[in-house]
């Protein structure tokens, strides 16, 4: 796959906006000259990548959203054998060669779920603040091993008495200075910083500084 193609993956527990969040960035990644593709993991079904199709009509083409049926845990399909994933990635490519960034999308019910560095460049993880405050405090791979933590869902932390501010501080520490952002997927809150802080990421890699 080309190095000129950004990865990202978008991952966290069921429920924490992953996909709105996916939804969120493809029009600013469309703004900012980028060619964008998504592709979602979903065990057996191909609901995730329906619903990005749904609303992101006329707005992306609906063939560059595609589905993987894992038949799995979704973990192994991006963490532990990507090779599902790579082949949909290389598929997208060929038939769209002007795509330039892809988005892998992927659910999971715990904490220990990341990226294979074969399969994504900037790993973001997905929290949201109905999880409760504890959650980065809980750790886990995906919280402390991410190139950037996403908080979701800031707008009903106080419906759900998670204190955002403790969440966010507890964030920050186990995370040795490592990017968090807090975001509402819905109102765009936060994903404009999202945005600027992966293409930062990937603009720093060292195959664009030798450039």
């Amino acid at each position: 796959m080309s190095e000129n193609v950004l990865r990202i993956g978008i991952g966290g527990p069921v429920g924490s906006g992953k996909t709105a969040l996916t939804e969120a960035l493809v029009p600013r990644l469309l703004a900012a000259g980028r060619h964008p593709a998504v592709i979602t993991n979903d065990i057996y079904t191909q609901e995730d990548a329906q619903h990005v199709r749904r609303e992101l009509a006329g707005i992306l083409d609906p063939d560059r959203v595609v589905g993987v049926e894992t038949g799995a845990c979704p973990h192994t399909a991006v963490r532990d054998d990507p090779t599902m994933n790579l082949a949909a990635g290389a598929e997208m490519l060929e038939r769209h060669p002007e795509v330039d960034t892809l988005l892998y999308e992927s659910g999971g019910d715990n904490l220990t779920l990341t990226f294979s560095p074969s399969l994504a460049d900037v790993f973001v993880f997905v929290l949201d603040t109905s999880e409760g405050e504890k959650m980065p405090r809980k750790r886990g791979p995906g919280i402390t091993e991410s190139d950037i933590l996403v908080i979701n869902k800031i707008d009903i932390a106080q419906y759900v008495r998670t204190d955002l501010g403790v969440m966010e501080s507890d964030a920050h520490r186990v995370r040795d200075g490592k990017p968090v952002i807090l975001t509402n997927s819905l109102t765009g809150v936060g994903v404009d910083a999202l945005q600027d802080q992966v293409l930062a990421l990937w603009n720093a890699r060292p195959t664009a500084l030798s450039r």
